[in-house]
């Protein structure tokens, strides 16, 4: 069989080893697991494999992943993650079992939306308890109550907040003692508990290890914890999770011996940085076909510990390879492990060939 390079190499049991780890952890303190798809684009192998992991949950950012994961049959209900765009308000309500949302005018709109297609829809009103993405901020959900009153078609079943992926705010039990008492003080205003407090996503796991999660918080959204086993907000690899699930293989189009450092006038480079070079005299230099048009290169770690990335431009990486052994050759295959952010941009790129094994 003819192999597609560049190609995004990923390890299904590796992903389900780590789903049925961070589902038993949260169980254990009577936590549901909403296991997160978007980090590789809702590839139904992976979506099984957290079904399959103890996930109670599946979440997405995009209504079309979501889609997807619908034609699967998976039996678990779906989330969509990121507040919903005006626009797609009916395919919320029709594809979606509940969504996160922020806005009273949201909530309208759904309600709307239910009554028309004779359906009812369940959310889960975010709190921005200070990272500064979405949410209503602290003290202000008396101005929802009324809205979700007014909106019998919709059902608030609990309050959520997100950590560090905006502001980099951390998750600490104070926070999330702020989320169960928003919580508390909507239930006063809705007559009726709430049955989900979604406590963040995989930065918050570090609150499980260390046994101070709040007695309370019922549910976590984790993705990037379950598919590479890190914690970016942290900046750690989780210890009881499988790291290098992944990785990107780039074939090499071109070695050769070049100066360390440009020769001749030096303006920005094609994405308008400054470029900075150490004079290393004359090296060893390897070009992948990859560039930052498929992935986020900052966000990629050599196998080779020996192997440099220096930079790319739009279609190629360019690696430091003086100190490989053996020594690179044309059509040779350089790989790579890739962080959140790499994980992402790989997923989506039409030019990345994505196999499961």
């Amino acid at each position: 069989m003819t192999v597609r390079y560049p190609r995004l190499l990923v390890s299904r049991n590796r992903i389900f080893e780590n789903a049925a780890r961070v589902s038993e952890r949260c169980a254990r303190a009577g936590i549901a697991l909403t296991g997160v798809t978007k980090g590789v684009c809702a590839r139904e192998a992976l979506v099984r494999a957290m079904a399959e992991g103890g996930c109670d949950e599946l979440g997405d950012s995009r209504i079309d992943n979501l889609a997807a994961i619908r034609t699967m049959n998976v039996g678990l209900p779906l989330l969509l993650l990121r507040i919903p765009m005006p626009s797609e308000i009916a395919a919320t309500v029709r594809i979606a079992d509940r969504s996160l949302v922020s806005m009273a005018q949201t909530i309208s709109l759904i309600d709307r939306e239910c009554r028309a297609a004779g359906r009812t829809h369940e959310i889960i009103l975010m709190t921005d308890l200070g990272d500064l993405r979405e949410g209503v901020w602290m003290g202000r959900v008396d101005e929802i109550a009324p809205v979700l009153k007014a909106s019998p078609r919709v059902r608030c079943v609990g309050v959520g907040v997100n950590f560090g992926c905006f502001g980099g705010v951390l998750p600490v039990p104070e926070k999330l003692e702020q989320l169960l008492s928003v919580g508390k003080e909507l239930e006063r205003f809705l007559e009726y508990p709430l049955s989900v407090y979604s406590g963040g996503s995989t930065s918050s796991l570090i609150l499980l290890e260390r046994g101070t999660m709040p007695r309370g918080i019922t549910n976590l959204r984790v993705g990037e914890g379950i598919l590479i086993g890190a914690d970016v907000t942290g900046a750690r690899d989780i210890p009881w999770l499988h790291q290098r699930t992944m990785c990107l293989e780039a074939e090499i189009v071109e070695v050769y011996r070049k100066p360390s450092v440009p020769v001749g006038p030096v303006g920005l480079d094609a994405f308008g940085g400054e470029p900075v070079f150490e004079d290393r005299g004359e090296r060893l230099r390897a070009i992948v076909a990859v560039g930052r048009q498929d992935v986020l290169i900052e966000g990629l770690t050599p196998e080779i510990p020996e192997a440099v990335i220096l930079g790319g431009s739009s279609d190629h990486m360019i690696i430091d390879v003086e100190d490989v052994r053996p020594a690179p050759e044309l059509g040779g295959i350089l790989r790579f492990f890739p962080n959140y952010g790499a994980m992402l941009a790989l997923s989506t790129s039409p030019y990345i060939a994505f196999d499961v094994v």
